[in-house]
This record gives structure tokens, C-alpha cells and sequence, in this order.
């Protein structure tokens, strides 16, 4: 069985945690498409009351009220980015338990990488490029045009990014890579097309975004293209997560580059025994083998010793500790 990596990485199915009420609520909302990309597909996750129930989310099942009324008022945002091949539902235990701690928490499917997406070209530098106007996009519908934006407080905005997703974030507070670091160790795999563009110059800067004031980055993708002058605007709290062993193109370096680098220090936090993907929540049995077919197995495993269970209850817990402290 030959699944490609887009489709695995896409439909893990992640262990779901028990809710009692107030429970998440969660809604489904497009971001129209304009003159700076194509629509996006988006969840959004909430304070509520309610019995929740598994609420489809496209390759897994989110435990959640669907379309309940949003509680509250002056409510802290969230948003989330996957990484290359991953969709918006990919963290939704953590924005389950966000959305029940008094969070708004929006996540989207990037168009360019995104593993639900038609539009798919990550071997295009722009797939990179272009994730933090994904973002800010995202923001400017869910404060202008959601129907309960007004009830999201704007100076309280925080954002969490996985792989590429981490080197989204570093763009939207600020950070800025030197492309040309990667043309000393360029990217083989077929249709990459970045060295070629790089060399071909007119890479444009990521986008920026004032609104975040944290952000929480958990092993970023190319983090070891940023520099201390790169990363030099960024002033806000980061919460970083490294992992020991690195893995799918991912050097262990690149999370403590960007840690070192800032020049506000960080929370710093590497990961005993962990991979890249042991940042992705747990694989239930029926996944775990459907991997084991395609031959793609290091989504589900982890080294010797690692608890990826345990370590996504600590993970979340600290994540939202974080969260509370600069944004409640």
C-alpha cells in the first residue's frame, strides 16, 4: 500500500480527550478569496456550554459542540498553522482544551502545502512565503467578519505553529530568514524548486503581523536560515520546543538556533528522546497501521523510552500555561 506522505500526514488520527462542560464549541468558516490568495478553509474552536459529541473535522473527530452559542465576552484569539502536508484539525485536542480555559482558537488548510488543499505546490518557495499572509488574512476575517468578532478582545493575540507552521509564526512576529543559508544544503526532494528561485532572487520578506504578542513555536523548519540580525524585531514572549532527534529534514539545531538567536530570551524547551513528528498527536491503533502499510512509519513511532501520550498532556498543559500568563 503506497499512500503519499501529503495523505498521511493529512488523515493521522488523533487521540481525543475527554470534555466535560463548559465544553469547546466549534464552527466552520471560508475565508473569501481576494487579491492576496485564494480562499481558505478554516476551524474554529470556542467557549461554550453544551454535551459535546464527535463533530467530524475531515480525517479525525473533534470533541466539541457544533454551532453552539459563543460564550463570553473580550475573548484572548489563538491561531494555529500546520506543517507541510497537515490541515487545520491536526492540534485540535489542544484547541479543545484552549477553547475550554476561555480561548477563541482559529486554525486554517494553507492552500500551497496543506495536506485537504487542491491547490498544492510545496516544492513552490512560495508555499513558504506566503503562510504569514495565510495568517493575517485569517485574522482580518475573524475580527471584521466573523459574526462574533466583536467579541474577541484584538489586543489579546497569541499564535502556535508545528514545522512549517513554526517558521510561519517567526515570520508574523517579526523574523526574517536568509534564503540564501539554504542554498549550502539544498532540498532534493522532486518538484523542490527553492534553490533554483532563490538563486533567481526576488524572494519576498514574510509578512509581519503587530497583533501577535505571543507566540509559542514548536520545532520550526528552517529555523537554522534565521540569524541574530533576522530575528532582531522580534520583541514579543516565544515559547520554543525542540526536539532531541530531529527528523524529516528537520536538523535538532534549527529550534536551538532560534532560541539563541533572539534577542528577547525565550522559553526554551527541548524534548527528551523526541522527533520531529512526536510534536503530532498520538496515532490511534487504526492509523498507526494504515502507516505501517504504507511503509511511512515514523508519523505514529518514536524512539525507545518516549511516551508520546504523556508527553502531548504535558505539552498542551504547558502550552496553555503559557498562553495564560501574556494573553489572559
Amino acid at each position: 500500500m503506497n499512500i503519499p506522505r501529503f495523505i498521511v500526514l493529512s488523515a493521522f488520527l488523533a487521540l481525543s480527550s475527554v470534555q466535560t462542560a463548559p465544553a469547546a464549541g466549534l464552527t466552520f468558516i471560508d475565508v473569501p478569496q481576494d487579491n492576496h490568495g485564494p480562499s481558505l478553509e478554516s476551524a474554529v474552536w470556542y467557549p461554550c456550554a453544551g454535551n459535546p459529541t464527535q463533530v467530524d473535522i475531515g480525517f479525525d473527530h473533534s470533541s466539541a459542540v457544533k454551532d453552539c452559542p459563543l460564550m463570553g465576552q473580550k475573548l484572548p484569539l489563538i491561531v494555529i498553522s500546520h506543517g507541510v502536508g497537515g490541515w487545520y484539525g491536526n492540534f485540535h485536542t489542544l484547541a479543545e482544551q484552549m477553547a475550554d480555559a476561555g480561548f477563541v482558537v482559529a486554525a486554517i488548510n494553507h492552500p500551497r502545502d496543506g495536506g485537504r488543499s487542491r491547490t498544492r505546490d510545496p516544492g513552490d518557495i512560495a508555499s513558504m512565503t506566503q503562510r504569514p499572509q495565510d495568517m493575517t488574512r485569517l485574522l482580518d476575517f475573524i475580527l471584521t467578519s466573523w459574526s462574533d468578532g466583536s467579541r474577541i478582545d484584538a489586543t489579546r493575540i497569541g499564535f502556535f505553529g508545528f514545522s512549517r507552521g513554526g517558521f510561519t509564526g517567526l515570520g508574523m512576529i517579526g523574523g526574517n530568514p536568509d534564503w540564501k543559508k539554504l542554498l549550502d544544503n539544498c532540498p532534493v526532494y522532486p518538484g523542490n524548486r527553492f534553490c533554483a528561485q532563490i538563486r533567481a532572487g526576488d524572494i519576498p520578506p514574510l509578512t509581519a503581523d503587530p497583533r501577535i504578542i505571543a507566540a509559542v513555536i514548536a520545532d520550526p523548519a528552517g529555523g537554522n536560515l534565521f540569524t541574530p540580525e533576522s530575528l532582531g524585531r522580534v520583541t514579543v514572549p516565544v515559547q520554543i520546543w525542540g526536539s532531541e532527534y530531529g527528523g524529516d529534514g528537520l536538523s535538532p539545531a534549527d529550534a536551538a538556533s532560534v532560541a539563541r538567536y533572539l534577542a528577547s530570551k525565550p522559553e526554551y524547551r527541548l524534548v527528551p528522546k523526541s522527533g520531529h513528528f512526536s510534536f503530532l498527536p498520538p496515532c490511534s491503533a487504526e492509523f498507526a497501521k494504515l502507516v505501517a502499510d504504507s511503509g511511512d512509519t515514523e508519523l505514529c513511532s518514536d524512539a525507545e523510552g518516549f511516551d508520546r501520550v504523556a508527553f502531548h498532556k504535558q505539552f498542551n498543559a504547558d502550552v496553555l500555561a503559557f498562553f495564560r500568563k501574556y494573553l489572559m
